[in-house]
């Protein structure tokens, strides 16, 4: 088989985004009745890279699923919706 003909697959970042906020329910639902801090669950994500870029997504995950009812946030620490719980 010849490398060249291996292609990887390359995601767009809302393709990208959506794998982080399924990531960060996850998290959330697992960890419960634990409520962690964004950086703090930025830090237990499990990815290759460990910079500004792992904590922006972290926050855009969490802005986005609190927006559609499936977290809560009171800017110091997160926990799942009720809604999310019972899903």
């Amino acid at each position: 088989m010849h490398n060249d003909d291996i292609q990887r697959r390359v995601l767009s970042p809302a393709q990208e985004d959506e794998i982080i906020e399924r990531s960060v329910l996850t998290q959330v639902l697992v960890l419960h009745p634990t409520q962690l801090s964004i950086l703090e669950l930025a830090l237990r994500m499990d990815r290759d890279w460990q910079d500004f870029t792992q904590n922006d997504a972290v926050e855009r995950a969490v802005r986005e699923l609190s927006r559609d009812g499936l977290l809560a946030c009171d800017c110091r620490r997160i926990w799942p919706s009720r809604a999310a719980l019972r899903f």
